[in-house]
């Protein structure tokens, strides 16, 4: 293997973290509106749309097997991962604009066209973001740069989060003036665009230096072996999973708690009090004085104030971001990440307690959480790569996409599970969309779907990174010993 201690270069790191923003343009689009896009835009049932989210997401999820195999098994001159990323950057745009259109189907064909587009949605996106993960594994062997470029990455999954559940809503309505299904399709064609742009800037500002000799190739049915003798992988694998069922539950019931929980006049009070208010009417002054129409902002309280507490909660994510390498490069990743995600839960089961008018302390707790869970954004992929170097130390074999194969289906199975349960919990507490006014079982149900079950999973998630045993210690022998293996082109 090639010796790969060499820092990597501020452009590197940018170019490869614009994929990641490209991919997360529509992953937290999924994540955060999926559930309300089938339910009050598509008029899709809520238990209907819960069965879409997860059979659809389930299936999709076991493609990433096989394209870990596929990909560690790509032979270009540009790479094994690289192609990929370039190759699916069209489908993905595509296809993302298909998912979040509402032809006018009866009933029956809502559901399949929703389950289909969605189904092809979840490959595609596996097709490029297996690659681009994996790809982070053999940029570098440096664990402290390895630790500098997840940074960067997820700062930039931190700018793409902030305008999905900070602007998303609001682009909608107003794109669409008013008509939330064209505001989704003119919103996604958008996006679609730049992450298209994105993704081919990724392929062409960076490198993969960790390059496998030929003799260390080994069999599907070998990796798989390998990975279900590799503790550490399990391990993630069932973390990985936590999360994202976490992530997309909470993410995706966020907007009901806004809508049918929170006292709108205490938000519309909050709004003016901030002097949110001002600063549209301010921004409206201006843009008239330049000749251009005025900028037509949602004008009901939990929208703005919806988009508001996003965009507070992913700003202290980033400048939680900023101390993760610090903290990580001291302490190391697994205590890193099992501290600060358990005081994340515990922030978040606050949001529980709140009464309708506590609008000032739901917006505390988010951007404390926010800060929290930003410190341990950057850790999950990296302890990822690490086990890639640590099956590679065990085996004298690196298969890193087969590794980042079945994360990313932990992924797909904890954003399907987080979705379908989100719209479940809805059906079950006996939600009606669009309803001015909710039983208060669904009130209940929306409350504890933002707070207490997200909470519980977070902390379970900790508690299984206490197994985790790539500490400290044994990150600084993974990579002393594997860059003086590869500087000796030894197996």
């Amino acid at each position: 293997m090639n010796n790969t201690s060499q820092k990597l270069s501020v452009l590197e790191k940018v170019g490869y973290s614009l994929g990641d923003f490209a991919a997360n343009l529509i992953f937290q689009t999924l994540m955060t509106f999926l559930a309300f896009f089938y339910t009050d835009v598509y008029k899709i049932p809520a238990g209907t749309a819960s069965a879409i989210i997860f059979f659809g997401g389930f299936i999709g999820a076991f493609f990433n097997i096989i394209m870990g195999a596929v990909a560690d098994r790509t032979r270009t001159r540009w790479g094994k991962f690289r192609p990929w990323i370039l190759w699916t950057s069209l489908p993905f745009g595509i296809i993302a604009i298909l998912a979040f259109s509402t032809p006018d189907f009866g009933p029956d064909g809502k559901v399949i066209y929703a389950l289909v587009t969605y189904f092809l949605l979840i490959l595609v996106y596996s097709a490029n973001n297996l690659p681009y993960s994996a790809l982070s594994g053999v940029l570098t062997g440096d664990m402290g740069q390895r630790n500098s470029l997840s940074s960067y990455r997820f700062v930039a999954v931190m700018f793409a989060q902030f305008i999905i559940q900070g602007l998303l809503l609001p682009l909608v309505l107003i794109l669409g003036h008013g008509d939330k299904a064209a505001g989704f399709k003119t919103t996604m064609m958008i996006f679609a665009i730049a992450g298209v742009i994105c993704f081919i800037i990724t392929f062409l500002t960076t490198k993969e230096r960790i390059v496998p000799k030929k003799e260390q190739e080994s069999s599907v049915k070998q990796d798989l072996l390998d990975l279900s003798k590799n503790k550490p992988w399990v391990i993630m694998l069932f973390v990985t999973i936590l999360i994202f069922v976490t992530l997309s539950l909470k993410g995706g019931m966020y907007i009901y708690y806004f809508k049918y929980y929170l006292d709108p006049v205490a938000q519309a009070t909050f709004l003016q009090d901030i002097g949110f208010n001002n600063m549209i009417a301010g921004l409206n002054d201006s843009l008239i004085g330049m000749g251009l129409t005025e900028f037509q902002w949602p004008k009901d309280a939990p929208t703005s104030a919806f988009s508001l507490f996003n965009s507070g909660g992913i700003l202290f994510m980033i400048f939680g971001i900023m101390f993760s390498k610090g903290l990580a490069d001291k302490f190391g990743k697994r205590n890193i990440f099992i501290a600060f995600i358990f005081l994340s839960a515990l922030s978040l089961v606050q949001f529980n307690f709140y009464a309708p008018t506590s609008i000032t302390l739901v917006f505390v707790t988010q951007i404390v959480h926010g800060f929290l869970y930003g410190i341990t954004i950057p850790l999950l992929w990296a302890m990822i790569a690490d086990v890639a170097d640590y099956s590679e130390w065990k085996n004298n074999r690196r298969a890193t996409a087969i590794i980042f194969s079945a994360m990313i289906f932990g992924l797909k199975v904890g954003l399907s599970i987080g979705g379908a349960l989100g719209a479940f919990l809805l059906s079950r507490y006996g939600y009606v969309a669009e309803a001015a006014n909710q039983a208060q079982s669904a009130i209940d149900g929306i409350k504890l779907a933002v707070s207490v079950y997200p909470g519980l999973f977070f902390i379970a998630s900790a508690g299984l990174v206490c197994f985790y045993m790539i500490d400290k210690k044994m990150e600084v022998q993974l990579e002393s010993e594997l860059k003086e293996r590869r500087s000796k082109n030894i197996n």
